[in-house]
């Protein structure tokens, strides 16, 4: 009887969709208006011809040319190629370099020539900076609201050349043969930086990376510059011809695409004071005159508001009936639907078909259903039987359901590398089974993962307090989204810390690969991070004799890495945030996901930049060449952080510099007090000296120049025991500190005030132009 009502059920909603009358077509324009030009759709708020035909601010140029039709954005510039309603973006093209390359002999700030900034329009962050030419800085800046004459950094990178082999087909070759990211540069001859916020770049600064007769560079390789939407420029046969020695004519008439978004102003109330790239929901003002469609969204924003169709609906939502119904059903299997596929208004319903049962959401999951108790039922026809239909129907519905219950587990561990990951924890099996843990113990252990429970989190995941069935405190590490780049992080901090062992790094206990994202569950460290004791409002922070202790600890644990391991490790994303602490402020080093093995037989290798700004090795970002050095530049910050409580990611002194480089230039002047955290001047003495030249030689430009982390480690022990044993007891152990010392004392002294500041202004002018999501 309820199979049979269901069916019935079902064959009224399919007459009733029926019987309904079909949908007008979805419109694009308003009446009597066109609606496309030169075989580009212009959809409403966006028009041409009458004032009536587009919304206050949003007309274009349709251009009768003898060549054909063209459709142009504000004063003609910038040809329009494709409007998206649904992205909010325009896709525009341009012509030519922004910089020429005819006479580049000296440094150059050209203006970006955007006049769409001032029809409304912003630059997305689906573009990039692209450079081609030798040895040249180029930055992308935008002005601030901070005061008169300031300017932000929004992109930039640095080209360089070797002038040893002129072949005319040695440039071509450099550039794109094993570009990073699949992308054609990695910082020879050429070079491509991301746009990574939405922006308003006012002009292009070009700069030489050395002084002198720059004859040779542009003889050598001609000089471009380029904004453009990401993508364009990898594309071989245009890369190639652009990196050529022989200049061509046909570069001047060269079209380059841009995206940039767009908002609507205009006869609407006043936009809300919101953070850079927030929106919020509109008023209800607003969005009954801007939307007009019945399914529509309004979003408002500091470029202007938009409105966006509802979730299974298209269309124009600036109309009214704009926005219709999506026939998801045309095309299930896009939509996740592999059984039958039922539309309704706003969505679609799914389930396997009659006579079937199982997984719909899986190719061939719906299989045929056995009639054998449907048989015996209606044969029988008795209450006893029917009882037992109904039993039996219980029965094979939990078998189903359990069955798919393991299906899906299966699935999530074949998806998340299970076996690779036995395999990388130890070659015994009874190690890599004791630490997978079930799901259900989890669940249990956090209380089915309670907000309650919630220790914090990042752009990663959320970290969960939980107690396991053995009444150990553990941490449970759970990734908010799951991607293929997510659980291969996640496969490379199991392989890692399942092979360490020291006791400044926090533990890995186990890891459970039965959900869709995977789980890691560590040692629960008590204490927060050293960025929530270093960074606290008021006078006072942690006292220096705990700074010392902690960056002797987390050096120690680095030198480990890099040297007492089988296989070297470099951690790649070492910063304050990621120093854990217990209760007796003894430091766990952590987040091991962009960590890196180093064979044996090499020094480096070359990788995906990725770190976090502020703490990244210029020359690592320079050259994607990742060394064990590239930790110790980042250590170094660390040491300038405990020795100022400044934030390396967000301080600026008032001519533009950073932390780092502020901080040389004071080291080099003997004018370190102004920058220094005055209970480190009280608390610290001579052995804050010591420390502020270690970590200048830590962060100096020339990775060779620094040392290593196990000579730092001893320098930094050096110092604790000069601090509390006494000096006859001490002095054979700290010779080869007290030397190590000495020969960093010595190269310091030997940089000039004028190197320091040219270098580290260089380094910081590209380095803070570089935004990696970490």
């Amino acid at each position: 009887m309820a199979i049979g009502s269901a069916a019935f059920a079902v064959v009224l909603a399919i007459a009733a969709a029926a019987a309904e009358p079909p949908a007008p077509a979805a419109p694009i324009g308003l009446a009597d208006c066109n609606t496309s030009c030169g075989g580009v759709s212009v959809p409403y708020p966006f028009g041409f011809g009458p004032p009536r035909c587009y919304w206050p601010g949003f007309n274009l140029t349709c251009d009768n040319k003898s060549s054909g039709e063209l459709l142009l954005l504000g004063d003609g510039t910038l040809r329009v190629a494709e409007i998206s309603l649904r992205n909010a973006t325009v896709r525009v093209v341009r012509s030519g370099s922004i910089i020429d390359s005819a006479s580049i002999t000296t440094d150059r700030n050209v203006s970006f020539g955007g006049s769409f900034m001032d029809h409304g329009y912003m630059l997305s962050n689906g573009n990039e900076l692209v450079l081609s030419g030798c040895n040249l800085v180029a930055t992308l800046v935008e002005d601030l609201v901070v005061g008169p004459g300031r300017s932000g950094i929004i992109s930039g990178c640095a080209s360089f050349c070797s002038f040893r082999n002129k072949k005319v087909d040695s440039v071509g070759q450099t550039p794109g043969a094993a570009g990073n990211n699949n992308k054609y540069c990695s910082g020879m001859a050429c070079c491509q930086a991301p746009i990574n916020y939405h922006s308003s770049p006012t002009e292009v600064r070009l700069r030489w990376l050395d002084a002198g007769n720059h004859s040779e560079a542009l003889t050598f390789l001609p000089t471009y510059v380029f904004v453009a939407e990401e993508g364009w420029f990898d594309q071989r046969p245009l890369a190639d011809e652009l990196l050529s020695v022989k200049q061509s004519p046909s570069r001047a008439a060269l079209e380059v695409p841009l995206v940039l978004l767009w908002g609507v102003r205009q006869g609407l109330p006043p936009l809300p004071n919101l953070p850079a790239n927030a929106t919020t929901v509109c008023s209800a003002d607003a969005d009954r005159a801007l939307c007009k469609s019945d399914h529509s969204v309004c979003a408002a924003g500091n470029l202007g508001y938009t409105c966006q169709c509802q979730q299974g609906y298209d269309g124009n939502p600036y109309l009214t009936h704009g926005c219709q119904d999506i026939n998801e059903c045309e095309r299930p299997q896009d939509h996740g639907c592999f059984g039958e596929c039922i539309n309704t208004i706003g969505g679609y319903k799914c389930q396997c078909p009659q006579g079937t049962h199982g997984n719909y959401t899986v190719r061939d999951g719906c299989i045929k259903s056995s009639t054998t108790g449907i048989s015996i039922g209606v044969g029988v026809g008795s209450a006893a039987g029917f009882m037992l239909l109904v039993s039996a129907a219980i029965f094979v519905a939990q078998r189903i359901k359990h069955k798919r219950q393991l299906m899906l587990k299966q699935k999530f561990f074949k998806q998340n590398r299970g076996q690779l990951l036995q395999q990388l924890v130890s070659p015994r099996a009874d190690i890599a089974e004791r630490m997978i843990i079930p799901v259900v113990e989890l669940a249990k252990a956090t209380n089915n993962f309670d907000k309650a429970r919630e220790l914090g989190g990042g752009g990663h995941g959320t970290v969960y307090k939980g107690i396991l069935s053995d009444l150990h405190v553990v941490a449970i590490k759970k990734s908010k989204i799951a991607v293929q780049k997510e659980i291969d992080e996640f496969i490379n901090e199991v392989a890692i810390l399942s092979q360490i062992n020291h006791r400044n790094v926090v533990k890995l206990l186990g890891c459970c690969l039965e959900t869709e994202v995977p789980l890691l569950v560590y040692e629960f460290i008590s204490n927060g991070t050293l960025y929530d004791h270093l960074h606290v409002e008021g006078p006072k922070s942690l006292s220096w004799v705990t700074r010392l202790r902690i960056a002797t600890e987390t050096a120690s644990a680095l030198a480990y890495l890099h040297s007492s391991v089988s296989i070297p490790i470099i951690h790649r994303d070492i910063k304050s945030s990621n120093i854990l602490l217990e209760e007796t402020m003894t430091s766990k080093v952590s987040d091991f996901g962009a960590s890196r093995y180093i064979p044996m037989d090499k020094t480096g290798l070359t990788t995906m930049v990725q770190g976090t700004i502020g703490y990244l090795d210029p020359m690592y970002f320079y050259t994607g060449r990742l060394t064990e050095k590239s930790d110790v530049y980042s250590f170094g910050v660390i040491l300038v952080e405990l020795l100022t409580r400044k934030k390396p990611f967000s301080y600026f002194f008032h001519e533009g510099d950073g932390l780092v480089s502020h901080f040389v230039n004071l080291l080099a002047t003997e004018n370190l007090a102004e920058i220094l955290d005055p209970q480190v001047i009280h608390e610290g003495g001579k052995e804050v000296h010591e420390v502020s030249i270690l970590a200048a030689s830590c962060i100096k430009l020339n990775a060779e120049d620094r040392p290593t982390m196990r000579q730092v480690e001893h320098a930094l022990e050096g110092l604790v025991s000069k601090k509390y044993v006494q000096t006859d007891m001490n002095v054979e152990t700290n010779e080869e500190n007290d030397i190590v010392m000495m020969n960093c004392s010595v190269k310091m002294e030997r940089q000039s005030t004028q190197e320091w500041s040219r270098r580290y202004s260089m380094e910081e002018e590209i380095l803070m132009s570089a935004r990696y999501p970490r």
